[in-house]
């Protein structure tokens, strides 16, 4: 097996900071719809107003989905119709992001959206119509043009940070440059330039910011780089071509400079002195791009591509006449323009191979930029911690510090309006949405240079006042001059004959010697006077120099008193608003600890309350299974004392029926012995076939019963005999043991008395 050694990752150093209180703007999302190709097409996205759009499901979608899609509204900080020009999508986005990079602040603008819907257009731009990256690059030059520095002098220190050389070294890289044929120079013309952008912005589009510092001096730097397959690839790199064995090229790493900002290490970073240079730049990295022809688009980008233009500069000395050699006073600020991949579905696009591979890798890395978005929009608005997934992706690895640090940060979501696009369509505008309320911490101003404004102005007008004084005095033309200089040399003496014809001549040389001397002592007196001129005249200008200066200094002894004035203003408001912080402060924390004692008390009483209803459904519920259970027990006493009566009524009839019984019995046996006369009022009753009181009739048993008209209840008690059982469905009486008699009966419907002579009754 092999064995793989990890290399320990560099423990991350903190990073700066960053107050509480620092001001926060959110990110500018903006919305383009590009024209249908064709008018026959099916449109699902309309425009409402000027910041919102509306999108309906295409009348297939809706049959195949039983309708069940209604239409859905999106806002956006402005949206730009079908009929917007790209001067007018470049003034409302690119120039204040330009105007920023001037006054050192940093910029990102990406273009996302789906594959097709013009994406590169908005970026690039075609003949005629140039997009949003040749402007901001034409309106940079057209600002700083007058007050670039020379080049060489801002030198990039590979760890992306800035050098200042001086002019020696600057002229020596220039000279250095120039003797290397092997590497070509950037045209400085128009005609030079590539044809397809020779013509992209017409001179009346032109323009130029105003408000530009005319005491710094300014260079411009651009990159070209491509992220593929998730590995960054430098455009701009002149690697050796080998015809026999082509070596691919080689991917770059992500660095974090001492800043916490991250940079491509090792990218080729080019300084460019106009927009046609920067053009060819641009040009030459866009010829190295991955491009491929897709069922969606004929030239679909396969990379996500970022051009960055970094702005380097350093305030004038105090002459106004050389940069100050100082690396602590550059200020390098940088605009990100970004072309992001569109996002696909390889069902569409029936891709397949490498084609497959580039769109899964460009699906995810749109997926981890989502999830970045979302991630930061949970932690600032709900105040969680999670981390960021920043390194899942290269595009937002780099792009990290422009949402963690400061910057302003502007995405253009491109809409291709047609059917087929309609659900790519509506997960571009939720994340687009989502994106809006996302806060990015406001870029700061920079420090204001401590010396006085207005340096260069002031050496350009020295030197014009010095120009036009050496001109009235005929000190600058009147040497360059033919005439009068041929008039200088007729005035001195002529040179006589220098022949020597004699050896013996011994005037010709001292002649000779004579006039030189003459014609020295002349050029002596000329020089004395030039002398005496420049003298003059300089004492002059440091007279009215000095008389400026000292104007100068008392309008900054003046500017300093009002400085002092101010700063003491300043920290006496400092001071009452730290006094003001701490009573909102102290006030804040008797609001919070009132409000948790409110939350508090109410939690408690919501509490009771709900212990009080409980306690209420409880006892109800008591109650109700008490009432219940006693109606139940009343039920079942108030039918056993029924049944206990009527069986005491029952048991005493019997007791009377053998009562009745035993008395006939008895008054027969006497009847016997004498005859009686039978009563008229029995003979008319068994005449009628009806039984009367005290009536003896026989049983089916055979047994003798009595019929008594009136009943008298007879209490007997033995305290040894057995207690009476009564039951529901079967009763029975059992009498005691000095009874004369035992009675039984099986239920309370026929009763039947029995002696105890008789036999039993089947019945």
């Amino acid at each position: 097996g092999f064995v793989t050694f990890r290399k320990g990752k560099t423990p991350r150093r903190p990073g700066p900071k960053k107050g509480s209180n620092v001001e926060k703007d959110p990110v500018g999302v903006y919305c383009r719809i590009r024209p249908l190709g064709t008018e026959d097409q099916e449109c699902c996205v309309e425009m409402i107003s000027n910041s919102t759009i509306q999108l309906h499901a295409p009348d297939g979608l809706k049959a195949n989905r039983n309708g069940e899609f209604k239409e859905m509204q999106y806002s956006f900080k402005k949206v730009f119709g079908i009929n917007t020009t790209q001067m007018e999508l470049f003034e409302d986005i690119g120039r204040p992001l330009v105007e920023d990079l001037i006054h050192s602040k940093n910029g990102l603008l990406f273009t996302y959206g789906v594959t097709g819907s013009g994406k590169t257009y908005t970026m690039t731009g075609s003949p005629g119509e140039g997009g949003l990256l040749p402007r901001s690059l034409d309106l940079l030059f057209n600002s700083i043009g007058p007050f670039q520095a020379k080049r060489f002098v801002f030198k990039p220190d590979d760890k992306n940070g800035m050098e200042i050389q001086s002019q020696v070294d600057a002229l020596l890289e220039r000279q250095k440059r120039d003797s290397q044929q092997s590497v070509p120079r950037t045209p400085s013309s128009r005609l030079k330039a590539d044809p397809e952008f020779a013509d992209m912005i017409s001179p009346e589009e032109a323009c130029k910011c105003d408000n530009v510092d005319d005491d710094c001096c300014y260079s411009v730097f651009v990159s070209y780089i491509e992220i593929y397959n998730n590995y960054i690839y430098d455009l701009l790199e002149d690697a050796p071509f080998d015809p026999i064995r082509p070596k691919p090229p080689q991917s770059k790493l992500l660095r974090e400079d001492q800043n916490h900002n991250m940079y491509v290490a090792g990218c080729m970073e080019v300084e460019v002195k106009s927009t046609e240079e920067a053009f060819e730049v641009f040009w030459k990295g866009q010829k190295k791009r991955r491009i491929a022809n897709t069922q969606l688009n004929r030239e679909s980008s396969r990379s996500h591509s970022v051009f960055t233009v970094k702005l380097a500069q350093a305030p004038l000395d105090a002459d106004g006449d050389h940069i100050l050699q100082d690396k602590n006073q550059v200020t390098v600020s940088q605009l990100c323009l970004v072309d992001l991949a569109g996002s696909e579905r390889t069902s569409r696009t029936r891709a397949e191979g490498s084609r497959l591979r580039e769109a899964g890798n460009i699906n995810q890395s749109l997926m981890t930029l989502r999830t970045c978005i979302e991630v930061l929009r949970e932690n600032q608005m709900y105040g969680t911690n999670k981390m960021v997934p920043y390194r899942d992706s290269k595009v937002t690895h780099l792009f990290k510090n422009y949402f963690d640090g400061e910057g302003k940060v502007r995405m253009i979501v491109c809409v291709n309006p047609k059917a087929d696009d309609y659900e790519e369509s509506s997960l571009v505008m939720r994340f687009a949405e989502m994106a809006q309320e996302v806060e990015v911490a406001r870029p700061v101003d920079r420090p204001i240079c401590a010396l006085a404004a207005g340096r260069r102005h002031r050496n350009q007008a020295f030197r014009d006042e010095l120009s036009r004084r050496l001109e009235e005095r005929g000190n600058s033309n009147n040497a360059e001059d033919p005439g009068l200089l041929n008039q200088l040399i007729e005035s001195l003496p002529p040179i006589p004959r220098c022949e020597l014809v004699d050896p013996a001549d011994d005037q010709t040389l001292p002649n000779l010697i004579e006039v030189l001397e003459r014609r020295h002592h002349i050029r002596q007196m000329i020089t004395e006077q030039f002398n005496q001129t420049g003298t003059c005249v300089k004492s002059q200008v440091d007279l009215n120099q000095q008389s400026k200066i000292s104007e100068k200094d008392k309008v900054i002894l003046n500017q300093r008193s009002e400085i002092d004035r101010l700063e003491k203003k300043s920290k006496t408001l400092e001071y009452k608003i730290d006094i003001l912080q701490k009573t909102t402060d102290m006030y804040e924390q008797d609001k919070r600890s009132l409000q948790l004692e409110l939350e508090t008390r109410e939690q408690r009483l919501q509490k009771e309350l709900s212990e009080r209803r409980r306690m209420e459904q409880r006892m109800q519920g008591m109650v109700t299974d008490t009432k219940l259970k006693w109606e139940k027990e009343c039920e079942r006493r108030v039918n056993a004392k029924q049944l206990e009566m009527q069986n005491k009524l029952w048991v005493k009839d019997e007791k009377l029926k053998q009562l009745k019984a035993i008395v006939t019995e008895s008054n027969s046996s006497c009847s016997a012995e004498r005859p009686q006369r039978p009563s008229r009022e029995r003979d008319r009753d068994r005449n009628m076939g009806q039984k009367r009181s005290g009536d003896v009739f026989k049983t089916r048993g055979g047994g003798q019963a009595v019929q008594f008209t009136d009943i008298e209840t007879l209490k007997q008690e033995n305290p040894t005999a057995p207690r009476y059982s009564i039951l529901r469905n079967e009763e029975s009486f059992l009498s005691s043991d000095q009874s004369p008699f035992s009675m039984s009966f099986v239920n309370p419907g026929p009763r039947v008395w029995r002696t105890s002579g008789e036999e039993q009754n089947p019945h």
